[in-house]
């Protein structure tokens, strides 16, 4: 179980945690688009989402990689869908685990929902397919 520890501490750990999961590429972009109108919510993700629940050490970031893309399907957030399979190259979830939560999705969450998910997804894994034949 993860101790708890300050907002300076869970910052730290989660911006490392979101390098890990997400890509420096992807953060560094988040980061330079702060605005001083959102730079409370990102530090609010970095430390809660990314310091507390994805620094947890119960589940691997698989786990939490799969829990995650089950859940924001289930909940309509295709975009974020996207976000976290490609984040799913860094956590060690594979296209067959995601093909997987999406049938979970599909009974758990409704058939539209997995349905309009699986867009994104496959989307999202063909570029990725690109982007490794092109040596990026």
């Amino acid at each position: 179980m993860t101790t708890s520890s300050g907002p300076k501490d869970r910052y730290t750990k989660g911006m490392t945690v979101r390098r890990s999961v997400l890509g420096d590429k992807h953060v560094d972009r988040a980061e330079a688009n702060k605005t001083d109108f959102d730079i409370p919510f990102q530090n609010f993700i970095t430390e809660g989402a990314w310091g507390t629940v994805w620094a947890g050490d119960h589940f691997t970031k698989r786990e939490r990689s799969l829990v995650t893309i089950a859940l924001l399907a289930g909940l309509g957030h295709y975009d974020e869908v996207a976000m976290h399979v490609r984040a799913s190259r860094n956590t060690g979830a594979t296209a067959e685990d995601i093909r997987e939560v999406m049938m979970h999705v599909a009974v758990y969450a409704g058939v539209p929902a997995a349905n309009n998910a699986i867009k994104y997804v496959k989307r999202e894994l063909a570029a990725m397919a690109e982007e490794e034949k092109a040596g990026e």
